[in-house]
C-alpha cells in the first residue's frame, strides 16, 4: 500500500501533463496526416472516376472522327509498320477522285495519308461499299519543277514525269506507268492540270497503243515553289497532287461473280502497293512510297496513352468473329514509393473507393458499330497517393524527430533535475515524518544559473536554515528537560516532608499531598506536558463512586469552586477507575464550569445508570459554547482565552481529563443544553455494583 500511495498519480501530474503534451503533439501530427491522406485519397478518387469518365470521352470522341472510324475498321495497320502501302478500308463508300479538292479533303479528313520527308504523302484506300467496283484508290504528293508533259501517242515516256504503281494481290502483280499528260494551253504560273494515262508495264518503249481503260488518273500542280526552296519560281520545286483509280481484276472478278462477297475483303491486310513518282529522264524517283522514315497513321494503339496505368480498352464488333482489340494503359514504372506507406494507403477506407470502375459506349460505322468497354483501375490512385506520401512522410518524419530530439532535451536538463530534486524533497519528508529528523539533502549538483538552479540553490539555504533551528530547538529541548528534572527533584523532597507531618488517612491534606505527588511523577523526566500526561500508565481499581461525588462536592471549596451540590442517594455506587485520576478530571470539569458559569449560579452533579455504565453530567449556567469548538475544547492548549497563560490556564486541563477518561476506559462528551453546558462522563461499572 505504501508503495501505490508513493504512485499516486497526483505526485507525477506535472510530468505526466509535461510529457502527455509531447506525446499529444506527436499524436496530432499523425492525426492531422491520417486525416490529410484520407480526404486527399478520397478527392484522388473523385478525380479519377473524372477523369476517367472524361478519358471514355475523348477516345469516342476521337473514334467517332473519319480518322478514328478508318482506324476502326482497319485495325490490322496498328500492327504494321507503315511501308509498303496497304490498302485500307475508307469510312466512305467511294472517292470522287476527278475531282482534287474532294479526294484532298476524303483523305485527308479520313487520315489515311502516309506523311515522308519532304512534302510527299501516299495514300491506298478502297471504298467500304462493294458495288463501288474492285478499284484500289491512290492519291498523294510529292514536290518537283514544272511537270514535264508526254505528247499523246509517243512509245516513250522516260522525257515526260510519269507515276508508276505496282500492287501485289493474292499472288498476282500488277503494274501501271502513267506519263503525265497536261492539257492544252496552260501557263506554269498559273499552276498545271493534267491526266495520268495508265499504261500496263514499267518502262521502255509502249508495247500497247492504247491505255487501260479501267485505269483513271489526275494530277494538279501548284504554281508556287515550296517554302524552302530559294530557287526561282521557273525553276524550283513546286507541290504536285495525283488522284489514280485502279483497277484490281482479282477484287472485281470476287465483287462480279460472287453476290454476296465478303467487303472488304479477309486478306486486304496482305495485299501491298508501291507508288513511284519518276523524273524525265533516268535517275531516283521524286517519290517513294517503299522509302523509310515515313509517319504511320493513327491506329487503335494511338489510343495507349490516353490510358492511365491498369486501365483496360476493349473494342468489340458484336456479330464479328474476330477477337476483341484491347488496350492497357502502359504500367508506371516510377514506382518509388515505400512498400510500407502503399500498404497502409491501401488499408485507407473511403466512400466510394471499392466500386468496380466499368464505362460502356457504342460507335456507328458504316460497316456496323463497334462497343467499348473501358475499365478502371483505383490501384493507380494508391501509387500515385503513395508516391507523394512517401515525399510527405520524410517531412512527417523530421517533425516527429523533432519533436523527440527536444522532448529528450527538456527530458535531461529540466525533468531529470526535478525528479532527483523531487527525490531527495521526498527523503527529507520521509525522515520527518519518522520522527528521524531532518535529513541531509545536498543539492549543490543542481545548483546553477537557470530557473531550476536558482530554486535549488534557495532549498539548499532553506534547509540549511532550518537544520540549525532544529540543532537550537533540540539543545532548548535537552536543556528543558534538565530544568524538569531538577524541579521535579527539589519538590519531591518537601512533599516527603509534608506527607510525614500529614499523612494520617483523617487528615485532608494526605489526599491533596498525593495528588501533587502523582503529577510530579507524571511530569518528571518528560520533554513536554502533554507527551507526559499521554505515557502516564493509570492503576485502575474499584471505588464507591455515589462516596467519591460527595466527597467532591463537600470539599470543592478547596480548589476555590463554591456552590457545587450533588444530586445523589447513599447506596454505594462502585465503577472502575483510578480515584486521584478522576478526582483530576472532575476538578478540571469543575474549574472550568466555574469560570463560565452566571456568577454566583450552582454547578449541579447528577448521576444515570444502566447496566453496565455510569454517566456523571455536571450542569453550569452560562453561555454555550461555540459549535466550532465542540470538537476542540479537549486538544491541548485549546483556550478561547488570549492571556490564558499568564493567567495558568495554558488549554490542558480538559486534555487531561479526556486522556485520563480513555486509559480508565471511560469518555468524556461536553454538549450545550438550554441554559448552560453539560459535560459528561461515562465509567464501566464495577461486577459487584451489578449485582
Amino acid at each position: 500500500m505504501k508503495f501505490l500511495a508513493r504512485l499516486h498519480p497526483k505526485r507525477y501530474r506535472l510530468r505526466l501533463l509535461f510529457r502527455g503534451s509531447f506525446l499529444l503533439l506527436a499524436l496530432a501530427i499523425l492525426g492531422m496526416t491520417y486525416f490529410v491522406l484520407r480526404e486527399e485519397k478520397a478527392l484522388s478518387y473523385q478525380n479519377y472516376q473524372n477523369g476517367f469518365r472524361k478519358t471514355l470521352g475523348q477516345i469516342v470522341a476521337r473514334l467517332r472522327h473519319p480518322s478514328g472510324q478508318l482506324a476502326l475498321l482497319n485495325p490490322a495497320a496498328a500492327s504494321s509498320k507503315p511501308t509498303p502501302l496497304r490498302p485500307l478500308l475508307l469510312p466512305f463508300s467511294a472517292l470522287d477522285f476527278d475531282d482534287q479538292s474532294k479526294v484532298q479533303q476524303g483523305i485527308e479528313m479520313s487520315g489515311c495519308l502516309v506523311q515522308y520527308p519532304d512534302n510527299g504523302a501516299a495514300c491506298v484506300a478502297i471504298g467500304n461499299k462493294p458495288w463501288a467496283g474492285g478499284f484500289f484508290y491512290v492519291a498523294g504528293r510529292f514536290a518537283s519543277p514544272d511537270l514535264q508533259n508526254h505528247p499523246r501517242g509517243d512509245k516513250w515516256v522516260e522525257m515526260a514525269h510519269r507515276v508508276r504503281i505496282t500492287a501485289q494481290v493474292r499472288g498476282q502483280t500488277y503494274q501501271w506507268i502513267a506519263p503525265v499528260e497536261l492539257s492544252e494551253q496552260q501557263k506554269p504560273s498559273q499552276g498545271l492540270r493534267g491526266r495520268l494515262t495508265g499504261f500496263i508495264g514499267s518502262s521502255g518503249p509502249l508495247l500497247h497503243a492504247k491505255p487501260d481503260k479501267e485505269f483513271r488518273g489526275w494530277i494538279w500542280q501548284e504554281p508556287y515553289c515550296v517554302e524552302d526552296d530559294p530557287a526561282p519560281v521557273s525553276v524550283c520545286s513546286k507541290r504536285s497532287f495525283f488522284s489514280v483509280r485502279l483497277p484490281i481484276a482479282a477484287l472485281q472478278g470476287d465483287v462480279l461473280h460472287q453476290p454476296r462477297a465478303l467487303w472488304p475483303p479477309a486478306d486486304l491486310a496482305q495485299m501491298q502497293v508501291r507508288v513511284e513518282v519518276l523524273a524525265p529522264g533516268e535517275g531516283l524517283p521524286l517519290f517513294d512510297s517503299n522509302r523509310p522514315q515515313a509517319t504511320p497513321l493513327f491506329s487503335l494503339n494511338d489510343l495507349a496513352p490516353l490510358l492511365l496505368p491498369g486501365e483496360t480498352l476493349q473494342i468489340t464488333r458484336p456479330g464479328s468473329h474476330d477477337k476483341p482489340y484491347c488496350l492497357i494503359g502502359s504500367s508506371d514504372s516510377n514506382n518509388d514509393a515505400s512498400p510500407l506507406i502503399q500498404r497502409l494507403i491501401g488499408e485507407l477506407r473511403v466512400e466510394g473507393g471499392d466500386a468496380p470502375l466499368v464505362l460502356q459506349d457504342e460507335i456507328a460505322t458504316p460497316l456496323g458499330n463497334y462497343e467499348l468497354k473501358l475499365t478502371g483501375d483505383v490501384r493507380t490512385v494508391n501509387q500515385s497517393l503513395s508516391r507523394v506520401a512517401t515525399r510527405i512522410s520524410w517531412m512527417v518524419a523530421a517533425m516527429l524527430t523533432a519533436i523527440a530530439v527536444v522532448w529528450l532535451l527538456m527530458e535531461a536538463s529540466l525533468i531529470r533535475r526535478i525528479i532527483v530534486l523531487q527525490q531527495r524533497a521526498n527523503r527529507v519528508s520521509r525522515s520527518m515524518h519518522l520522527g528521524d529528523g531532518l535529513a541531509q539533502l545536498d543539492l549543490n549538483d543542481l545548483r546553477g544559473s537557470d530557473e531550476l538552479g536558482v530554486l535549488a540553490a534557495c532549498l539548499s539555504d532553506l534547509l540549511q536554515r532550518v537544520r540549525e533551528d532544529l540543532n537550537r530547538e533540540r539543545i532548548r529541548a535537552e536543556q528543558e528537560k534538565d530544568m524538569w528534572h531538577a524541579v521535579g527533584h527539589e519538590i519531591m523532597s518537601p512533599l516527603q516532608s509534608l506527607k510525614a507531618l500529614h499523612g494520617t488517612d483523617d487528615n485532608e491534606s494526605n489526599r491533596y499531598i498525593n495528588r501533587m505527588q502523582q503529577a510530579v511523577r507524571v511530569l518528571y523526566g518528560s520533554a513536554s506536558p502533554s507527551e507526559a500526561i499521554q505515557s502516564t500508565t493509570l492503576d485502575v481499581d474499584v471505588i464507591d463512586l455515589n462516596a467519591f461525588l460527595h466527597n467532591v462536592a463537600s470539599n470543592a471549596h478547596f480548589i476555590e469552586v463554591d456552590n457545587v451540590w450533588y444530586v445523589g442517594d447513599i447506596h454505594p455506587l462502585l465503577v472502575r477507575a483510578e480515584e486521584y485520576a478522576l478526582e483530576d478530571v472532575v476538578s478540571h470539569i469543575l474549574r472550568n464550569a466555574a469560570r463560565y458559569r452566571v456568577e454566583g449560579s450552582r454547578i449541579t452533579i447528577t448521576l444515570q445508570t444502566t447496566p453496565t455504565t455510569v454517566s456523571v453530567s455536571i450542569h453550569n449556567q452560562g453561555p454555550p459554547i461555540d459549535d466550532e469548538m465542540l470538537d476542540k475544547v479537549f486538544e491541548y492548549g485549546v483556550s478561547d482565552q488570549l492571556d490564558s497563560g499568564a493567567n495558568g490556564n495554558r488549554g490542558q486541563g480538559l486534555f487531561v481529563a479526556k486522556t485520563y477518561m480513555a486509559k480508565m476506559g471511560g469518555t468524556i462528551a461536553v454538549s450545550n443544553i438550554d441554559d448552560g453546558v453539560c459535560f459528561v462522563l461515562t465509567l464501566q461499572r464495577a461486577a459487584d455494583s451489578k449485582r
